[in-house]
C-alpha cells in the first residue's frame, strides 16, 4: 500500500493546538494528542539503522507507540498476528456484531468503565448460555471480542466484534460439536436475552449508584426517569447481527487483527485538508456498504477523534 498524502499527525500539528486552547481535555486525551503530533519526529528523538551487507546507514526518528496512532498500529499489528496463529483451530468461523441501542449509547459516553464491562458481561453470558442450551448447539464455545466505540464516520457507536469457532466441546468435554453448515445460533434469540441481560445489569448498576449522569443525561439521575429508559429500551429489538461465516482460519485471523488493532480512522482514509475542513472516505453499512466521502471542521474530526476508545478480550 502506497504511503498516504495526508495524516492524522498533520490534522493534529496545524490544529491541535488551537484545539486545545478552546477546550478542557482530560489527560488521556492530551497524551493521546502529543503522541500522534510528535510521532517519527525529531521531538522523540531518532536512532541510526545500518545495512549488514552494503553498510548503508539512515537516522530514522522514533515511533510514540500509542495504541491510538494511525502510523503505529500496523507494526503492532504484525506482532500480535503472529503471535495468535498457533491459537486458531481448523474449522469454520463466524461473525456476530452486538450493537447497544442509540437510547443507551449517551450513558455509555458518560460512564464507559461501567457501561462497557456490563456490554462485554452481557454478550458472553448471551452466548455461551444459548450455544450451551441442546436445543441449540449444546456445547461449551470459545470466543474473541473486541469493542468499539465508533462508526465510519467518526460518531458514537458502541458495539461489540465477536469472532466465534463454528462449534464447541461437548458439556461433558469429550467431543468435538460442529455447528450447521453456514449458520452459527439464531439472531433473535441472541438478541433478546442479550437485551434481558444488560438491562439487569443496567438496573444493577444504577440501584448501587455506580452511574454518573451529566449535561445531556442528567434527569436520568432520577429513579422514575432511568426506570422509563429501561422500559423503553426493553420494548425495541436490539440489533444483533450475524455475517457470513470466514473462508478458514488464515482469513479469520488476518479479520480480528483489523479490528484489535484499529485506530478511529486510518491515514489511508484521509482525502483532503484544506482551508481547516477536513475530507474523508466512509462506508455507509445502512446503505448497502456505499462509499462516501464526509466533510468536517477539523474541530469536529479532532472531537470525533478523541472519543474513540477500544478494548479487546479473548474468551
Amino acid at each position: 500500500m502506497s504511503r498516504p498524502q495526508l495524516e492524522v499527525a498533520d490534522i493534529f500539528r496545524h490544529h491541535a493546538q488551537a484545539y486545545r486552547q478552546a477546550h478542557s481535555l482530560c489527560g488521556d486525551q492530551l497524551r493521546v494528542m502529543r503522541a500522534i503530533e510528535n510521532c517519527r519526529t525529531a521531538a522523540l528523538g531518532g536512532h541510526v539503522e545500518k545495512c549488514d551487507s552494503c553498510g548503508h546507514t539512515r537516522i530514522t526518528y522514533n515511533s510514540c507507540r500509542n495504541r491510538h496512532c494511525p502510523k503505529c498500529q500496523s507494526l503492532e499489528r504484525a506482532k500480535w498476528l503472529h503471535e495468535r496463529m498457533a491459537e486458531l483451530l481448523p474449522v469454520t468461523y463466524f461473525h456476530v456484531v452486538f450493537t447497544l441501542p442509540d437510547s443507551i449509547a449517551p450513558l455509555a459516553l458518560q460512564n464507559k468503565r461501567v457501561i462497557y464491562n456490563i456490554l462485554f458481561r452481557s454478550v458472553s453470558k448471551t452466548l455461551l448460555k444459548i450455544a450451551a442450551d441442546p436445543k441449540h448447539l449444546g456445547a461449551e464455545i470459545g470466543f474473541s471480542a473486541v469493542l468499539h466505540t465508533w462508526g465510519q464516520n467518526l460518531l458514537h457507536h458502541p458495539h461489540l466484534h465477536c469472532v466465534i469457532a463454528g462449534g464447541g466441546l461437548s458439556l461433558d468435554g469429550k467431543r468435538w460439536i460442529a455447528c450447521r453448515d453456514g449458520f452459527f445460533l439464531p439472531v433473535r434469540v441472541l438478541s433478546r436475552l442479550f437485551r434481558r441481560l444488560f438491562l439487569k445489569y443496567l438496573k444493577r448498576a444504577f440501584s448501587q449508584g455506580s452511574l454518573e449522569f451529566h449535561a445531556t443525561v442528567q434527569h436520568l439521575s432520577e429513579a422514575e426517569a432511568f426506570c422509563g429508559l429501561l422500559k423503553t429500551a426493553n420494548e425495541i429489538e436490539w440489533v444483533v447481527y450475524a455475517k457470513q461465516p470466514f473462508g478458514g482460519p488464515a482469513q479469520v485471523l488476518n479479520y480480528l487483527g483489523h479490528y484489535t488493532h484499529r485506530v478511529a480512522i486510518s491515514n489511508h482514509r484521509l482525502l483532503s485538508l484544506e482551508n481547516g475542513l477536513v475530507t474523508f472516505s466512509w462506508k455507509d453499512y445502512r446503505d448497502d456498504n456505499a462509499l462516501k466521502s464526509m466533510t468536517l471542521s477539523a474541530e469536529e474530526f479532532i472531537r470525533r477523534f478523541l472519543l474513540r476508545k477500544f478494548a479487546a478480550i479473548v474468551l
